[in-house]
């Protein structure tokens, strides 16, 4: 009996130490779900250089790729669950993250001065103030729509001073070419395009109020694919150095995927867009945060929300170190 017990004792022993050793988290999943997005340049990338199908290719993963029409979308289907990786920009993820939306910003695609204030070159209007009374189109849950509350803020003027007509992006742009609208909150490409395209012009900008391009994950997605997010990282980073070395090639593959002309894809990378960040940290916490304190001074953002910490809940740097391998 005791020669039993211990033998016993022995394959217990050996199944718990099987039971300690095997990885908490799984090395691979079925399907890899991401988004791609005309205001992402590094995605467009990504998608068709194929990169993260041959990163996944030896462990069986599907990669399906989801395009988003802005932030608001890529957002909504991060919350929906519909993707596990969206970009969107800081302030949007922000104000999602305050709404409930469980994500964390983990990595910088760009540095981008995207949207501006549009108005048709003979519609009388050359400033902030003169919005009131005025109609403008804009996309809510957007870097657009946050600039445009700031600018409003910064004018002495509110949402109630002027009608905001809620319109996707490319439909915004359209409405203010074909004067169904004073103005509008503009998004790149499509303000490069109505710019060169129609004379659109871009009568309030403020680069710094323009957050950073952030790539979110879903946070239960990080906390049980580490290894996962770490890998689609590593991919991101090819594409941006990549895209650094050649930026003709980026211009080219962007004007495919907007189906806009070379020279308005020129012109949002060359003027409006830096792609050399990667690792996030205290310059987008910094940006983030006058963007969510300026929200909440508007009266966008309930007073007794924590920015700060919210801020600090948002931002992942865990992964900032997997960059340099």
């Amino acid at each position: 009996m005791r020669k039993f017990a211990q033998r016993g004792l022995f394959f217990a022993l050996m199944f718990l130490s099987a039971l300690t050793s095997t990885p908490s988290r799984a090395a691979s999943i079925e399907e890899l779900r991401i988004d791609w997005a005309t205001y992402n340049p590094v995605s467009i990338v990504v998608r068709t250089q194929g990169l993260l199908e041959k990163e996944f290719e030896k462990d069986g993963t599907k990669i399906r790729w989801v395009q988003s029409a802005g932030s608001n979308k890529a957002l909504e289907f991060l919350n929906a669950s519909a993707i596990d990786f969206g970009s969107s920009a800081g302030s949007a993820a922000l104000v999602a993250r305050i709404n409930g939306n469980p994500i964390k910003a983990i990595y910088v695609y760009s540095r981008p001065e995207w949207t501006a204030l549009v108005t048709k070159p003979d519609s009388g209007i050359t400033k902030v103030a003169d919005l009131k009374g005025k109609s403008v189109a804009v996309t809510r849950g957007t870097d657009p729509h946050i600039f445009l509350v700031r600018a409003l803020a910064d004018a002495g003027l509110s949402d109630k001073d002027v009608k905001f007509v809620l319109l996707q992006h490319a439909d915004g742009r359209l409405a203010l070419s074909r004067g169904d609208v004073d103005a509008w909150a503009g998004l790149d490409p499509m303000m490069a395009s109505a710019q060169l395209e129609e004379g659109a012009f871009l009568f309030y900008r403020n680069p710094h109020a323009n957050t950073w391009g952030i790539l979110n994950v879903r946070e239960e997605f990080a906390e049980q694919n580490p290894e996962i997010v770490a890998r689609v990282l590593k991919v991101y980073e090819q594409a941006r150095k990549w895209a650094l070395a050649n930026p003709k090639e980026v211009t080219r593959l962007l004007a495919d995927a907007a189906k806009i002309p070379e020279k308005v894809a020129d012109k949002q990378l060359t003027e409006r867009t830096e792609l050399t960040h990667s690792a996030i940290g205290k310059p987008q916490r910094d940006s983030i945060l006058a963007a969510g304190l300026a929200l909440q001074q508007a009266g966008v953002l309930q007073a007794d929300v924590d920015i700060r910490k919210k801020v600090d809940e948002l931002i992942d740097t865990r992964f900032n170190s997997k960059l340099m391998n």
